[in-house]
C-alpha cells in the first residue's frame, strides 16, 4: 500500500484525495466539535487505508474553537496523527515544502491557511512561462493568486496580509451570508434593506439561478432544510422579513441575480487590485473550486482576462477533483517525493 492520501482540513469542510484521482468532500463544522475531527477524517478515508503517507494542508486553525492559530495547528495535527495508523504525516507550508508535524508546529504561521499556496504551486505547472492568474472560488472564500513562470508570487502570505492585498476575498458560492454581500436590494421598484440575520446564504441565490444543482439530501443550509430551489426561495424571502406569500418567485429570482452581481463586483475589484501589481500582462487564467461557474463569468466579462487563455480544472480533470483541488494537489505533490 504505497498510495498517498491528500487532506485539506477546513473549518467547515473536509476534503480528501487519493493519489490516483479519487476525491471526496464532506461538510464538518469543526468549530462545533473539534474533538470529533479524528473520527470524521477516519470515516472519510476508511476504505483508502492503510496508506504510505498523509499529505496535509489546512485552514481550520482559524475556527473559533481555538484561541490561537498555533493551538489550532497543533490540535488539527494531533487529530491527523491519531488516525494515521503508522503512515507518514507531512504538512505543507507557505515556504513551499512539506515538513514533519513537529516542524509545522514550530512555525504555525507558515502552516496556517497554506492550502492556497499548495494549490498554486501544483497548478502553476499549467502556466510555465509568463504571467498567469489562479482564481479558486470555493464554498467560503475566493483566492486570487498571481503566478509568474509557473510559481506563485503573492504579495501576502498570511490570511490577514492576503485580505489586505486582495488575494483573498472572504466570500464563496455556498456559505457566505447574503447580508454580507449587500445592505439593500431592489424590491417593488424601491431599495429594500436586508435583515442582518443568517436567513440565507449564497448557496440559495445560486440554487435559484440554477448555477448549483439541487441536492435534497444536503441539509447544510441556513435553516437546515434541503438544498432545493423551493427551500432556497423561502430562505431568500426571509432576508426581506417576508415569506413566499409576499415575494413572488420571479422577485426572488431578481433579488438573487442582483446579489450575485454584487458578489461578482466584489471579486472583480480584488482581481483588478492583483492584476495591477503583476509585472507582466496576464496571459493565462486557471479556474478551480466549486465556484468555477462564477469565476468563468468574471473572466468572460473582464476587459483584460477575457482575452487570456482559460483553463477550467473541472473540465481538464473532473468536477470532483475541482471541488477538492487542494487535497488532490497535496496527494500529487507528496507522491513525487516518495
Amino acid at each position: 500500500m504505497r498510495h498517498i492520501i491528500g487532506l485539506d482540513i477546513g473549518g467547515a469542510n473536509l476534503k480528501a484525495a487519493h493519489s490516483d484521482g479519487m476525491c471526496r468532500s464532506r461538510a464538518f463544522p469543526l468549530w462545533k466539535s473539534p474533538e470529533g475531527l479524528a473520527d470524521e477524517l477516519r470515516s472519510l478515508v476508511a476504505d483508502w487505508l492503510p496508506c504510505k503517507a498523509l499529505a496535509v494542508s489546512m485552514t481550520g486553525e482559524l475556527a473559533d474553537c481555538f484561541t490561537t492559530k498555533a493551538e489550532g495547528v497543533d490540535r488539527i495535527l494531533k487529530s491527523v496523527e491519531e488516525f494515521a495508523a503508522g503512515a507518514d504525516v507531512m504538512v505543507w507550508q507557505t515556504s513551499g515544502e512539506f515538513v514533519a508535524p513537529e516542524v509545522a508546529r514550530e512555525c504555525p504561521l507558515l502552516t496556517a491557511a497554506a492550502n492556497w499556496h499548495l494549490l498554486a504551486t501544483f497548478l502553476g505547472r499549467l502556466a510555465p512561462t509568463g504571467g498567469a492568474l489562479l482564481m479558486d472560488i470555493g464554498s467560503t472564500t475566493t483566492d486570487i493568486i498571481p503566478l509568474q513562470d509557473g510559481f506563485p508570487v503573492p504579495k501576502g502570505m498570511t490570511d490577514g496580509e492576503r485580505l489586505q492585498s486582495g488575494e483573498l476575498v472572504y466570500c464563496g458560492v455556498r456559505r457566505t451570508p447574503l447580508c454580507a454581500l449587500a445592505d439593500t436590494v431592489s424590491f417593488c421598484g424601491q431599495p429594500m434593506r436586508l435583515s442582518a440575520e443568517l436567513f440565507a446564504t449564497t448557496l440559495d441565490i445560486y440554487l435559484l439561478l440554477n448555477s448549483i444543482p439541487e441536492d435534497p439530501a444536503d441539509l447544510d443550509t441556513a435553516n437546515g432544510r434541503p438544498a432545493t430551489r423551493e427551500a432556497a426561495y423561502d430562505r431568500v424571502t426571509r432576508m426581506l422579513c417576508c415569506d413566499r406569500t409576499e415575494v413572488s418567485l420571479d422577485e426572488a429570482h431578481q433579488i438573487a441575480a442582483e446579489l450575485s452581481a454584487r458578489q461578482v463586483a466584489r471579486i472583480r475589484s480584488a482581481v483588478d487590485d492583483v492584476l495591477c501589481r503583476m509585472p507582466q500582462r496576464c496571459e493565462q487564467v486557471i479556474l478551480s473550486g466549486s465556484g468555477c461557474f462564477l469565476a468563468e463569468q468574471i473572466v468572460a466579462e473582464h476587459p483584460v482576462l477575457r482575452s487570456a487563455t482559460r483553463t477550467r480544472l473541472d473540465e481538464l480533470l473532473s468536477p470532483d477533483i475541482c471541488e477538492a483541488a487542494c487535497a488532490f494537489a497535496a496527494a500529487r505533490l507528496l507522491e513525487e517525493l516518495y
